[in-house]
């Protein structure tokens, strides 16, 4: 078996991109979901709501962020994390920036 076809340990690199770029992916993930998901940042909601909202909004990004951190180590090189970590979070703020200007 070639040795390019193995995970490389890495872990320094890859706990950066991790940390960093899946702390920023996190952020515009759950970015869109507050935006355009049910009854968005514009939607008639009542006071309670609208805290409860906010709320979940706040805690959800810990998990999700997690979830990306763990899944990190799945990349062959940290190189490999870094770049497809900040390509995703630089789409999912550019599918932000674009839906909310049609909006």
């Amino acid at each position: 078996m070639k040795s390019g076809t193995h995970i490389q340990p890495h872990w320094v690199s890859k706990s950066l991109a991790g940390i960093i770029a899946g702390g920023l992916l996190s952020f515009a993930f759950v970015g869109l979901i507050v935006w355009f998901g049910p009854d968005g940042l514009k939607g008639t909601l009542t006071n309670s709501e609208l805290l409860w909202k906010t709320q979940f909004n706040m805690w959800i990004i810990a998990p999700v962020w997690l979830v990306i951190l763990s899944l990190t180590f799945l990349f062959k090189t940290g190189k490999q994390a870094w770049g497809y970590l900040l390509l995703a979070s630089a789409v999912c703020f550019s599918m932000q920036a674009v839906l909310r200007s049609a909006l």
